[in-house]
């Protein structure tokens, strides 16, 4: 968490020690100046413009989640640049204006406090304000960056009371620190994240559509790096840099750091002589000293006779920015419209449906039936879906919400057991911008598909069956060694048909079953097919000892390769297999939980690579219609794994996965993951859905 934390953290020291001196400024010179009664206005200001900045920060996040991804995207990349140009402007301000910052406020609150009590609250909100507001932009883009890392608020809130513990020091002078250089080192670090923050932002602005070349990468380092190691990890945190970015994003980054980090360091050499100061928060003086023409101290009248409440201007300043935030938040968030009530059941189905207004809609969906039902908001002309409801249990209601665009539309009420419905259409006038609709598959969609992973799976049996019987005759030869090679050919092709696992029925266990779960282990006479005659092959068994269990194995193979045919393939399974296989990979493969003896684990997530790769190419082209971009990225992700699993094998032998050093093992495992998250899509985009 602290790589996502540094950045807010310096962010808050900083901001958080500029307006802790400007506060201990105002309060030193308000002593001097005999006026410590009020010191209450200060307080009020600088309550306004922490309340502003908090108003300000709900605004941004509330408004974002309201934004389509898309849009999503844009509105943070165009937050992310503005915060760097604020970032930016502020590091130069500070090093322009820490030696004169003291005298400048002295002469407003001087001024402030011949005007009265209003122009005091206002100058302690305004100079206060800024780095609130500074604050809470850099700090929803470094949060929004690190996803649901709670980081950046933790780096941010420490960043915060640090500052205020050296602020206190400064203005008691039980603390001196060379704020000249404090602030030039800092700078010169913010700058470096700023950088990152930039290339950020363009990246989400290519995303967003705002900006071209959101696919033209610069590099892509994914083959070669973890994204989940602890220095990738710790670079992208706190740097931005990830191991792909775009040419946009590069020069984007370099660009800015070469201009600013150059006119930065020309800066700080041009003041270095004056700046060798210390700097410290004004000392309060014993004594008042006289102030020519100020006012009498105490609280003002108001009307000429009565007495404002005391704290009637502390509560409005802070509830006036968070009602202003509220507001906005609630126009800005669309809000559902319509509130239709629509039946759902055999009978009824898309009772209550009228043409609604062109925009974002909630349906009430009520089950009237007797049966658990699924309804979906279709096109039907296209069987498009907008929107779905699963498991709507009889006499419940739930919401279905949906943005709604000029076209037709209808309800398809799918129950539990009966047959599918659909309603009568409606028609709705307006423009676009409605809900994307996904086309739905059906089973002929799938048919074919199907037929050609089946083609491969009764190819891979018949081969399993030869190299099954190839094994055999090596135990029944007293070959040992060459039976551990054998095997591992055999288990290699078993393990690329992972698809069809679920129609093998009780041929699974009998062919790949595992000693976990069994009373007696690797002793237990239920342990059986290739990890039994593993263990048996690395763990010095003599071929009597193997013959039986090796003979059981070959059998097996030759019973699945008969039943086979017959075995009933739902071709809904196929989608679901695309990310199976390779969960499996990540849970048994790569944590060598199911290693007997061999080593073998890498080879083993190999094959189940090259099964997903299989499945993949029968699936591909509904995949391509339905998502076009998923395809490239998914490629990606299984040339990188590929890469580093080929790493591992030299010659006829892989590297065990104990073995593997830290890096690569997490290089792997992450390269997997990230696999799996790209397919995690698939089964959605290839559902099943009965037509009516």
């Amino acid at each position: 968490m602290w790589d996502d934390a540094f950045p807010s953290f310096l962010i808050g020291l900083r901001e958080g020690l500029e307006a802790g001196l400007i506060v201990s400024i105002l309060v030193a010179t308000l002593v001097r100046a005999g006026a410590a009664n009020r010191l209450a206005q200060v307080w009020t200001g600088v309550l306004a413009a922490i309340a502003l900045a908090m108003s300000f920060g709900a605004v941004l996040t509330f408004t974002a989640a309201s934004l389509s991804a898309t849009a999503q995207e844009a509105f943070g990349g165009v937050l992310s640049v503005i915060a760097v140009a604020f970032v930016t402007a502020m590091v130069f301000w500070m090093r322009r204006s820490a030696r004169s910052l003291a005298g400048d406020l002295k002469e407003k609150v001087t001024g402030a406090l011949a005007m009265g009590s209003g122009v005091l609250i206002l100058t302690s909100f305004l100079a206060v304000g800024r780095e609130g507001l500074e604050t809470a932009l850099f700090l929803w883009t470094t949060a929004r960056a690190a996803g649901e890392s709670a980081g950046p608020l933790a780096g941010a809130g420490i960043g915060l009371v640090l500052a205020a513990g050296l602020c206190w020091g400064l203005y008691r002078r039980v603390l001196r620190i060379n704020l000249s250089k404090f602030f030039t080192y800092t700078g010169a670090v913010l700058i470096v994240i700023a950088a990152g923050v930039l290339g950020y932002g363009l990246r989400d602005l290519q995303e967003g559509g705002v900006l071209p070349g959101n696919t033209a990468y610069a590099f892509d380092l994914g083959a070669h790096i973890d994204a989940g190691s602890w220095y990738s990890t710790l670079l992208q945190g706190v740097l931005n840099i990830t191991p792909a970015m775009t040419w946009l994003q590069v020069a984007g980054y370099l660009g800015y750091l070469a201009v600013v980090m150059t006119l930065f360091v020309r800066g700080v050499r041009g003041v270095r002589g004056v700046r060798g100061v210390r700097t410290a928060a004004p000392k309060p003086a014993a004594e008042p000293e006289a102030s020519a023409g100020l006012p009498e101290s105490g609280p003002e009248p108001v009307g000429g006779s009565r007495r404002r409440p005391a704290w009637v201007v502390p509560v409005a300043v802070v509830a006036v920015p968070a009602v202003v935030a509220g507001l906005v938040v609630a126009v800005a968030r669309p809000k559902p419209t319509g509130g239709q009530t629509v039946a759902v059941s055999e009978t009824e189905c898309g009772k209550g449906f009228t043409a609604p207004k062109p925009g974002r809609q909630t349906f009430r969906m009520r089950n009237t039936g007797s049966k658990t039902s699924e309804v979906y908001l279709i096109d039907p002309g296209s069987n498009a879906v907008y929107g779905e409801v699963e498991g709507l249990a009889p006499g419940t209601t739930r919401d279905l919400v949906a943005t709604v665009a000029g076209g037709t539309y209808a309800w398809r009420c799918v129950p539990s057991s009966g047959k599918a419905v659909t309603s009568a259409s409606v028609t709705v006038s307006g423009g676009g911008g409605g809900t994307k609709a996904v086309v739905p598959v059906s089973e002929a969609d799938l048919a074919a598909p199907l037929a050609a992973y089946q083609a491969y799976v009764e190819q891979g049996l018949a081969t399993l069956v030869a190299q099954t019987r190839t094994l055999d005759a090596d135990i029944a030869g007293n070959h040992l060694a060459k039976a551990r090679t054998d095997w591992l050919t055999a288990h290699l092709t078993y393990s690329s048909l992972g698809a069809a696992y679920g129609t093998f029925e009780d041929y699974d266990k009998k062919i790949n079953g595992r000693a976990d779960g069994l009373s007696g282990g690797v002793a237990d006479r239920d342990f059986a097919g290739f990890h039994r005659v593993e263990y048996g092959l690395w763990h010095a068994q003599t071929a009597g000892q193997l013959k039986a269990p090796v003979q059981a194995l070959a059998d097996a193979a030759a019973g699945l390769r008969k039943a086979f045919p017959a075995q009933d393939f739902d071709p809904g399974d196929l989608p679901l297999r695309a990310h199976e296989i390779l969960e499996n990979t990540l849970q048994f493969e790569l944590t060598a939980d199911t290693d007997e003896g061999s080593g073998t684990n890498l080879a083993t997530a190999n094959a189940n690579l090259a099964g997903t790769r299989e499945l993949l190419t029968v699936l591909r082209p509904l995949l391509t219609t339905r998502a076009p971009k998923l395809l490239p990225t998914v490629d990606a992700d299984i040339a990188r794994l590929q890469k580093l699993l080929d790493a591992e094998h030299q010659g006829a032998t892989w590297t065990p996965v104990e073995r593997l050093d830290t890096v690569t093992r997490q290089r792997i495992a992450g390269a997997t993951g990230q696999l799996l998250e790209d397919l995690s899509p698939v089964p959605d985009l290839l559902e099943i859905r009965k037509s009516a």
